[in-house]
């Protein structure tokens, strides 16, 4: 009777065995393929987003033991803010690679690597949300949140309320002279035009541009009473800096793009109540459970001390694609470039902890949000909401105390 009992209880953890095997979907590597510039202009923007990602993900790997099982294998690769490079790039992980999801950094390497993951059938989610990106065809073509359109209706609608006066307000633009920089154009002069806002310059520049003194001179004797500005932290510093050498005193806004770790050791003495930005994200003064999410994980990894934007994305994108993973097993019961594109596509309101907006993606919508707040940028690393949150364009902003 031992002999049989035991080999009866041989059979029954063999059988066992095999049913978590079929249970776990025969757990597979997840590969996430993400080209960033760690090395170009700018690139500690990019080097906190690659942080932010790998963060997350090795959080979801050691802490939560992967997405049911199925451990992700994220691999960033630089492009240096190179087009070429970034095109290039993207072709070998959809070739060689085979990764299972994607992300581009700017809006030109998303754009012109649209057609290559197109035609893999990979799901891309870009890092710039310039809204090039997404002209049809949209297919497998991802953003996190809001657009840069968004930004330029909440920023103009927010000065628009502000302005005191009966004349409008006179904003100045200021941009470098790359899709990325230009993406704010076309909308503001579009808001601008309708809303009734002055628009009174737009000085581009290139991303290596070492002064902006000339191009600030060019908007105050314009008589710009705002400016306006789509560049990255190094060109936030340059601009308010020169903007002092010529005693230009006006606010100054931009979208979220405009800090990183190291800008508020830099910006000391340069900020003083004037440099604000869109930004939809919660904050830590909101108290919410995806900021302190984002908070406990830069504290475990060493990564950051305090909050801040570029790290944010990068956090907002690792659980943007745990949470496709997470679908896409539990709809199809298995994890691959077709399963997450239709995982994705079923995002409807889904929510991340107050972190970034809900999400919804549908067949025919991959925009992600349209929700906004003005934030002012403060010296110690603070960040206060001088609005409420709102769909810019759709409903009336608040303004703070």
């Amino acid at each position: 009777m031992g002999k049989i009992f035991k080999g009866f209880f041989v059979i029954l953890c063999t059988i066992g065995l095999i049913f978590v095997g079929v249970n776990m979907g025969l757990a597979k590597e997840v590969k996430i393929g993400a080209v960033i510039n760690l090395t170009g202009p700018a690139s500690s923007w990019g080097q906190y987003h690659a942080k932010g990602q790998q963060d997350y993900i090795r959080y979801v790997n050691e802490v939560k033991g992967g997405v049911y099982g199925n451990k992700i294998k994220l691999i960033v690769v630089d492009h240096g803010y190179k087009v070429p490079e970034a095109v290039k790039l993207v072709k070998k992980f959809c070739v060689e690679e085979k990764v299972d999801l994607l992300h581009t950094w700017d809006a030109g390497s998303g754009i012109m690597s649209k057609p290559i993951f197109q035609k893999y059938r990979i799901p891309d989610i870009n890092y710039s949300t310039y809204k090039g990106f997404l002209k049809p065809p949209i297919d497998y073509a991802y953003l996190p949140f809001g657009d840069y359109d968004m930004d330029s209706f909440a920023v103009l609608e927010y000065i628009k309320t502000l302005h005191k006066g009966k004349e409008p307000p006179k904003v100045g633009l200021l941009t470098y002279n790359n899709p990325y920089g230009k993406a704010i154009h076309e909308p503001c002069k579009r808001y601008a035009k309708k809303y009734g806002v002055n628009i009174v310059g737009i000085e581009q520049f290139p991303p290596k541009t070492l002064d902006l003194k000339t191009e600030l001179l060019r908007l105050k004797n314009a008589g710009a009473e705002y400016v306006f500005m789509q560049v990255l932290p190094s060109a936030v510093l340059m601009a308010l800096q020169s903007a002092d050498r010529i005693n230009y005193d006006v606010p100054f806004f931009a979208t979220w793009t405009s800090t990183d770790p190291e800008f508020f050791k830099r910006a000391k003495g340069l900020l003083r109540n004037r440099m604000f930005v869109q930004f939809c994200g919660g904050l830590p003064v909101d108290g919410t459970p995806g900021v302190k999410k984002l908070l406990e994980i830069g504290k475990k990894y060493g990564t950051i001390k305090k909050f801040d934007f570029s790290y944010w994305e990068g956090i907002v994108m690792g659980m943007i694609d745990e949470r496709a993973c997470m679908k896409a097993y539990e709809k199809f019961g298995k994890i691959n470039a077709q399963t997450i594109n239709q995982a994705l596509q079923t995002f409807r309101n889904e929510d991340f902890g107050g972190l970034v907006p809900n999400i919804t993606y549908t067949n025919t919508d991959h925009s992600g949000s349209w929700v906004a707040r003005i934030v002012r940028l403060n010296e110690d690393q603070t960040y206060t909401p001088v609005s409420s949150f709102w769909a810019p364009g759709k409903e009336k902003v608040k303004i703070l105390k």
